[in-house]
């Protein structure tokens, strides 16, 4: 019965061409621009670690002195050097890593190729293991590394095939400013976005190509870009003076935690620590903590831009305008078979029939306003990489977005069937009959 409902169908729309390239390019407008921008909304808000989000936390503890103190404040983002290595060093988590981002020199040997920067990653051991970082040769440094502050380095496939033209580079001498590195492991292709463990440095489209150990580039002063939080007469002194001082936040932080009761036991492991901490006289504040998940960690940080959001849901409005008009579009074609379908009631046919060949005809525009809709959609997201923010060269279709285009699609135009395939079946027989 679908394959005769089909059939007529089609004969239907070739009758009116007119009217039926109408009610595509409704459904194809307001499909591509909808689907444009929550394609991007998707991109922007996807989990950039899948099944592992939900165990990795971001701490926050609260060290500022009591100057400006307002109820409900928020604690720091970052976390101090001192208060970093203690938390780092107290190993309440599963996994824990330390780290700030940077930029270093790489002197390479070929005579070929001249020096350069690349963006680094200053942190500690357990980083590649919590964060899942995939390994094309070799593998991080350990715990012990850390402490003696070796000079081993992980680096990109990027600069990988770059440097050694892709060949298994473990073992080999880096030279990153004056100083001569082991490369320990190269990464696979690995970016993650948005660029969740350090939002300073860049939400999208940004990535390091250089992992060193942290107290090691701490020692050899390498320079760091991220923001500094600071109170007091906080000013550069760790380190020599290349850091932010005892009373400045400008580290990362970030745990691994396989359950809900250790999250739960780490909070209050943080609790005690800030009482710990003001008994010392370090802290001047109640205990003032936060232990967010990852994805409550981004929604935190409104990871995803205000106006990504306004886009889509101005979008979904657009697209509610064109079904209104694809609505009396479809009305005004199945009026018009009235007498068509008169004689195919007075022969027996159903009104439920002729309610699911109507909506068979709807389905038939919905699939083609799919198609235009899709490349319309294309075409958006084309524009959408050429423009300057950084989160346009993610913005691609995915397999996932393609189904809900289409469904999306048929179920609009069904939507907007419904009401003139009802008035259409609902019209007196006889008196349509006795008019023709």
């Amino acid at each position: 019965m679908f394959a005769y409902y089909l059939d007529l169908a089609l004969r239907s729309l070739k009758r009116n061409p007119v009217l039926t390239a109408l009610m595509v390019l409704a459904i194809s407008v307001g499909i591509g621009a909808s689907m444009t921008t929550l394609t991007v909304l998707h991109v922007l808000s996807g989990d950039p670690l899948p099944g592992k989000s939900s165990k990795l936390y971001y701490p926050q503890i609260d060290p500022q002195d009591a100057r400006g103190m307002m109820p409900g404040h928020l604690p720091p983002e970052q976390v101090t050097l001192i208060d970093g290595m203690n938390l780092l060093r107290a190993k309440r988590a599963d996994r824990q890593a330390l780290m700030e981002g940077g930029t270093v020199p790489i002197q390479p040997d070929s005579p070929s190729l001249d020096p350069f920067y690349v963006e680094a990653r200053y942190t500690t051991a357990d980083f590649f293991s919590m964060f899942d970082a995939p390994f094309r040769y070799g593998h991080g440094w350990t715990g012990a590394d850390d402490e003696a502050h070796a000079r081993d380095v992980v680096i990109t496939r990027k600069l990988d095939d770059k440097l050694f033209d892709g060949a298994d580079s473990v073992g080999k001498a880096l030279r990153v400013g004056d100083s001569t590195f082991r490369i320990v492991g190269v990464l696979d292709t690995w970016h993650p976005n948005p660029h969740f463990y350090d939002l300073d440095t860049g939400a999208y489209d940004y990535y390091e190509q250089v992992f060193l150990p942290l107290q090691t580039a701490l020692e050899l002063h390498y320079d760091r870009n991220g923001s500094v939080d600071c109170w007091g007469n906080g000013t550069g002194g760790v380190e020599g003076g290349a850091y932010p001082s005892a009373t400045c936040a400008w580290l990362q932080f970030w745990v691994e935690l396989d359950s809900p009761a250790k999250a739960a036991a780490y909070k209050e492991f943080l609790i005690h620590y800030s009482e710990e901490q003001k008994a010392l006289g370090r802290f001047q504040r109640a205990p003032n903590v936060r232990l967010d998940n990852l994805m409550q960690w981004l929604d935190y940080n409104g990871v995803v831009p205000d106006d990504v959001r306004l886009q889509a849901w101005l979008a979904f409005g657009f697209l509610l305008v064109c079904l209104v008009n694809t609505v009396g579009l479809m009305l005004a074609k199945f009026l018009r078979r009235s007498g068509e379908l008169s004689v195919r009631r007075a022969l027996g046919a159903s009104k439920r029939a002729l309610f699911a060949q109507l909506l068979t005809e709807s389905g038939v525009v919905g699939i083609a306003g799919g198609v235009g809709g899709l490349l319309l959609a294309l075409l958006g997201l084309w524009m959408v990489r050429h423009r300057s923010s950084d989160y346009a060269p993610l913005a691609h279709i995915d397999p996932t977005m393609l189904l809900l285009t289409f469904a999306l699609a048929i179920c609009a135009s069904l939507i907007a069937g419904m009401l003139p395939a009802w008035r259409a079946c609902s019209a007196a027989p006889a008196w349509q009959l006795k008019s023709q």
